[in-house]
This record gives C-alpha cells, sequence and structure tokens, in this order.
C-alpha cells in the first residue's frame, strides 16, 4: 500500500455524523436516514484498504493513534439497554500503518504516539458496522488534541497529506449538530432555523466555490458563523471535520442533508 512515488490521489475523505450512541444499532428510528446513507456509501466508494478514523470522542495531550492488532471495544456510553454493551466490531487493526502515520506526523513537527490499548470508541464502530458489516477491513483511530484548537486541527490534517496516494479511506467522525439539550427539547421534524442557518454556513463554507484560503479561515473562525454555539455548545464533534477539509485541501462535495435525532445534520466528501 506504499505508493510514495506516485503523485495519484487514492484516498478518500469523508465527513459524517456517527449519530447518538449505539442508537443506529438499535433500530432507533430517529436514526433510519442516517442508517440508510451508512449502507448504501460503500457502494459509492472504492473499497478501501485500510480506514482512518478521525473520532470526536478521543481527545489527547499529542496526536494518538489506535495502535492495537486486534482492538478491543470501547464501550463509551452509559444507560443504554444490555445489547448495547454486547455490540461487537472484529475488525483488525493496522499497527503498521498506524506507525507510519506518528512518524509522519512527527515529521510534519506535531508531537504523535502510539496508544496499544484503547479499543474502538463508538465513532468507529457505529458507522463502520454499518458500512462494512463484515468488519474485514483494517481500522485504526486517530484523537483530536486536547484543548480543541480548530487551527490545530486543519493543521493536524494537512499533516496527513501524504497519505492521499494510498489506498485508504478516511472518515471525520462526529456530528455537524451536536447540541444533546436541543436533540430532546423539539419534536422530530420541528422547523429550526437556527440548525438551518449553521447547516447551511457549513455547506457554502466546505461546498462553495471560494478559495482554500477563505474556507480554512472560516473554518478556524467557526464560532462567528450563525447559531454556530447552539448547533455546537462544545466543538469537539465539529473539529474532525477541520482534520478532513485540512488532508483534503479543496472543495468538498455534499453528501448527505437530512435528519439525525431530529436535528439537521450533513455530511461531505473529498476524493
Amino acid at each position: 500500500m506504499n505508493l510514495e512515488n506516485s503523485s495519484e490521489t487514492k484516498a478518500q475523505i469523508i465527513y459524517f455524523g456517527h449519530g447518538g450512541g449505539p442508537l443506529p444499532l438499535l433500530g432507533d428510528a430517529s436514526h433510519q436516514k442516517m442508517i440508510e446513507f451508512m449502507k448504501i456509501l460503500p457502494s459509492q466508494l472504492t473499497r478501501p484498504e485500510a480506514i482512518l478514523v478521525i473520532s470526536a470522542h478521543w481527545e489527547e495531550n499529542e496526536a494518538t493513534l489506535l495502535g492495537a492488532k486486534s482492538p478491543k471495544m470501547y464501550y463509551d456510553y452509559y444507560g443504554f439497554p444490555d445489547e448495547a454493551y454486547r455490540i461487537n466490531y472484529p475488525a483488525p487493526g493496522n499497527p503498521e500503518l498506524a506507525g507510519r502515520i506518528a512518524d509522519l506526523l512527527i515529521s510534519n513537527h506535531i508531537p504523535a504516539k502510539l496508544d496499544l490499548q484503547r479499543g474502538y470508541d463508538h465513532g468507529l464502530f457505529i458507522p463502520i458496522n454499518l458500512m462494512y458489516p463484515s468488519a474485514d477491513i483494517p481500522c485504526l483511530q486517530l484523537s483530536l488534541l486536547r484543548g480543541l484548537n480548530p487551527a490545530a486541527h486543519i493543521a493536524l490534517g494537512k499533516a496527513l497529506r501524504n497519505l492521499k496516494t494510498e489506498n485508504i479511506l478516511v472518515i471525520g467522525s462526529g456530528l455537524s449538530f451536536h447540541n444533546m439539550n436541543a436533540f430532546f427539547e423539539s419534536e422530530p421534524g420541528t422547523a429550526d432555523p437556527a440548525n438551518d442557518a449553521f447547516q447551511d454556513w457549513l455547506i457554502e463554507t466546505c461546498s462553495g466555490p471560494i478559495s482554500q484560503t477563505a474556507r480554512e479561515q472560516r473554518l478556524t473562525e467557526w464560532a462567528k458563523a450563525p447559531s454556530a454555539r447552539y448547533c455546537h455548545p462544545r466543538k469537539e464533534h465539529l473539529l474532525p471535520l477541520h482534520v478532513c477539509m485540512g488532508m483534503a485541501g479543496s472543495q468538498a462535495k455534499l453528501i448527505f442533508d437530512d435528519q439525525i435525532l431530529g436535528k439537521r445534520n450533513v455530511a461531505f466528501q473529498w476524493g
């Protein structure tokens, strides 16, 4: 999979919402559109040789990669039925790729390390279970950076650009709307102009006809966007998008614009 002598872009990069905890695998009706999207998405992609997930549910002081050969499950949610804690996704890890990515980050002056103990969190094992249920593609995760600095996450993505010549699927796994109180304060399908304003801003920013410099500036200053703090009281579910945009360095394509947990969410693809 080492194609360092080729300039051809083979990597596919996607940012999408992974839903609420284990609910997508428990048959929750408010996730139906997301479930349908996830299940059909692989048919629109080249089958990757490895999957790298930047999960909203992992923050470290320095960029950390899941380095286990056979990662366990890490059930990072609580209060769900027993079946939620029996979900298993036995995809192999990819220690070799994890090591190369760590080296790549370090060579770009971003401190990085491997974690051989942590398992797959639900930012990976929920959506990838829906996409590739046979669990036969090696997977690994990359953490967010504690402090959640937007510019630092764009830089993290830029440091991954040498991976674009490899047949990997890079997924920013978060949610473009993540206000836990708002999810449960209104009836599903209720009009939410504040949510719409931010999602429309994201679409314009990521897939509109603007320069890459302008995209990066807008994402760096995302909190100035309409209804930004309503949609993201805390920004960890948005920042996987910054990593994806930094790595891609180009205009995205809108591939999902529908309801998850009764709130509008969007997804983007590059490559």
